[in-house]
């Protein structure tokens, strides 16, 4: 596809409420990295313009303004909105794609009339999680966007069917990883005992109490397994309480959220998500991308990931007994466990790589720059 305006570079603005910690931080910043500096001309926006991607996009020499809007309730909104502007008028920025709802509403409050650049929103996550002021604002910014840009069919079925958004203005692109980052463990000689483990957040819709008790299960025929949980979060006390009530003991790990997931990842034998709302997991790439055998509740984009049990196991959101079947199948067949893994990461090799992210969203934006003809 040919570049989209004579000075063969399109001046396009990324957008995220922070540049740390986060997946859509990190999706952010990879596709700004990834695009081709040939076709785009790439700026980067943030209420917060500090913190670890941040650090990768300077060192990328990746233009990054912030817009230091506090809170939605304050004079720091319209002062924000007009930086903004000034901003975008002064750089040539002709198209803008949030990665946020908090950007996604910016958006809508800083244009909403044209003329104005291309502006595109994005959903990541099931609308029901948010608080219900930020579900009004996100559909009102709705009417004001040229697209939306989804991270799996799922998340496009919802907005469709729960949403009522029209189909023509939706587009997937699912997350890319660094697939020569996140690489397996040479798994040749491991032995010990079997290792489980799960990478997230610690709120309520990841579940994590029903991992605690198909664990406990596990046990009784696998008495020397291990249980890692990676992650920060408010369900932590409950956790650990609920660990000494099932007697868990020494066989569980608490280990906070760190930036580096990775060797964690590659203790691992067996990666579980057992969440009862997700739309694609990072946490479920980057295990599958580290050679690990996935296992995931069968919501969201988890299937689409896992596949129908080709990439892994898939279980009944909730269901301690299914949960606990399928961890002992996989730890008494270790042939089957490794073969899942190894096709899981080549899978994620071929498909979810950075570079064929990068190009997904490229060809979304070029479509959309055609369209409104700038």
């Amino acid at each position: 596809m040919s570049p989209p305006n004579s000075a063969r570079r399109a001046p396009v603005m990324l957008l995220c409420h922070t540049l740390g910690i986060g997946g859509s931080e990190r999706q952010l910043t990879e596709t700004a990295r990834a695009l081709d500096p040939e076709r785009f001309e790439v700026h980067v926006g943030a209420f917060h313009a500090k913190g670890l991607r941040a650090d990768d996009l300077f060192s990328a020499a990746i233009a990054v303004a912030e817009f230091p809007v506090r809170s939605f309730g304050n004079a720091s909104l319209p002062k924000g909105a007009l930086a903004f502007r000034r901003y975008v008028k002064q750089h040539g920025i002709r198209l803008l794609h949030s990665f946020d709802v908090p950007l996604n509403i910016f958006l809508a409050f800083s244009f909403p009339l044209h003329p104005r650049p291309v502006m595109l929103t994005s959903q990541r996550g099931h609308r029901s999680l948010s608080p219900a002021l930020h579900r009004n604002l996100v559909r009102l910014s709705d009417r004001f966007t040229d697209g939306i840009v989804v991270n799996c069919e799922f998340m496009k079925r919802h907005l469709i069917e729960d949403e009522h958004v029209a189909p023509a203005l939706i587009d997937v692109c699912y997350n890319g990883i660094d697939t020569e980052r996140f690489t397996p463990a040479d798994r040749a000689s491991a032995d010990g005992p079997p290792r489980i483990g799960a990478v997230c957040a610690l709120r309520p819709e990841k579940d994590l109490p029903t991992l605690l008790r198909a664990f406990a299960l596990v046990r009784v025929a696998y008495p020397d397994a291990q249980l890692l949980i990676l992650g920060s979060g408010p369900e932590l006390p409950k956790l650990q309480s609920l660990a000494e009530d099932l007697a868990l003991g020494g066989a569980i790990e608490f280990q906070p959220a760190t930036a580096d997931v990775i060797p964690s990842l590659r203790r691992m034998d067996v990666f579980v998500l057992p969440s009862v709302s997700e739309a694609l997991s990072n946490a479920l790439i980057e295990a599958m991308a580290c050679g690990v055998c996935p296992v995931a509740s069968s919501v969201g984009g988890n299937p689409e990931l896992v596949g129908e049990n080709e990439r892994g196991l898939l279980f009944s959101p909730g269901d301690v007994d299914d949960l606990a079947r399928t961890l002992r199948r996989l730890i008494a067949d270790p042939v089957e466990r490794r073969s899942k893994a190894s096709t899981a990461r080549a899978w994620i090799a071929q498909n979810l790589s950075i570079a064929a992210s990068a190009n997904r969203m490229a060809a979304i934006y070029e479509r959309h720059l055609a369209r409104a003809g700038v």
